[in-house]
């Protein structure tokens, strides 16, 4: 699992590799991760927008970037959390993903960054 904390804010990230949605022949590898985000500060904080980089082994480094995560903007109050799970396809069998969220304070109207912890996507038998 990779772990993070920014400004108060914890982010922790678990992959999973989707063999059923996989096909090595055709070079489609597939990974499911969940990311939980933790709010450690006193005051509520709205997720406004993220930025993610894409390294795939065979390819230049692709950003996705846009409002909320899952069409959500989620509120996540002080010492509350706020859970979700998305994909990511590569054509190679190594990558990764890193990046960054924005966040709002809903206190002060602050608006600041949070890290996306990097994180390894890898065919599990190229592991051996």
């Amino acid at each position: 699992m990779s772990v993070a904390i920014t400004e108060g804010v914890e982010i922790r990230i678990s992959v999973t590799f989707r063999s059923d949605l996989s096909n090595g022949e055709s070079n489609s590898y597939f990974f499911n991760y969940e990311v939980f985000i933790t709010n450690h500060n006193l005051f509520p904080i709205q997720l406004l927008h993220r930025n993610w980089h894409i390294f795939d082994s065979m390819h230049d480094i692709s950003t996705v970037s846009g409002e909320g995560v899952i069409g959500e903007q989620p509120i996540l109050r002080p010492h509350k959390s706020f859970t979700y799970m998305s994909g990511c396809e590569l054509f190679s069998e190594l990558g990764y993903m890193k990046g960054f969220y924005t966040f709002k304070n809903l206190s002060s109207e602050k608006i600041f960054r949070v890290e996306i912890p990097k994180f390894q996507l890898i065919y599990p038998p190229r592991l051996n």
